[in-house]
């Protein structure tokens, strides 16, 4: 009596059985990535965060970043909102090799450099779609979906009351 020892690897299917099967390719991008090319080589990268929607344009140049036509630094005075927008070009390894220009808009700073970090990371994937893997792994390509909660009626904010009395 002869027992045989099969482990989960074994029962799965090989990766070229699916693709048979199922007609997919390893080498195909599960969505396809439109890339908003711009008059002057620029590429374009939408991002949001809360109420701020930021509008970026990147281009292979030094390293300058301009927002609202001030440079970064000067706009963003917190540390955390500054490391927020170079995070995905130093994820990417391309920090010295893009200049990047964003309209900014609505909401306040960290938000703003919120939406700033979608953008850039939007665009840079546009540019370079195997910087993908890289940019999603790090969290740039990941919209922050939290909105403050609207106000209740009766209440004094969205979910603060008056103080019970028992008496």
């Amino acid at each position: 009596m002869t027992e045989e020892k099969t482990s989960l690897a074994d029962l799965a299917p090989k990766p070229e059985e699916v693709e048979k099967e199922e007609g997919l390719s390893q080498t195909e991008p599960a969505k396809e990535i439109r890339v908003k090319r711009l008059p002057g080589g620029w590429i374009a990268g939408i991002g949001r965060r809360k109420t701020s929607v930021a509008r970026v344009r990147i281009k292979a140049g030094t390293g300058a970043i301009l927002v609202n036509g001030k440079p970064f630094d000067q706009f963003f005075n917190r540390i955390q909102d500054r490391l927020d927008v170079l995070g995905p070009l130093e994820a990417a390894g391309v920090r010295e090799k893009y200049d990047v220009h964003v309209r900014v808009e609505g909401g306040g700073p960290t938000g703003q450099a919120g939406a700033i970090r979608l953008g850039i990371a939007r665009a840079l994937r546009s540019e370079n779609p195997a910087l993908e893997g890289i940019l999603r792994a790090g969290g740039h390509l990941s919209r922050d979906s939290r909105m403050v909660e609207r106000k209740k009626y009766g209440l004094h904010k969205a979910r603060k009351a008056t103080q019970f009395s028992k008496r």
